[in-house]
């Protein structure tokens, strides 16, 4: 378990320093605007596409 955990640590310490000199920047994102969804989960025909276009990746006409 020793083993994972550091892991952790040391990926906490990096995202912490990064984020106290402004490289980066951590924001709350809620699930019903997280992008990643539709990648990761069956969603309805609605969502699918509200999600499709958000990111502007793909053309509108591209998935029907």
């Amino acid at each position: 378990m020793h083993s994972r955990t550091k892991h952790i640590e040391i990926w906490l310490h990096f995202l912490k320093d990064h984020v106290s000199k402004g490289d980066c920047c951590i924001e709350f994102i809620d699930s019903e605007h997280q992008l990643a969804n539709i990648f990761t989960k069956p969603l309805v025909r609605d969502r699918f596409f509200f999600i499709k276009n958000e990111p502007g990746i793909l053309h509108g006409s591209s998935i029907e």
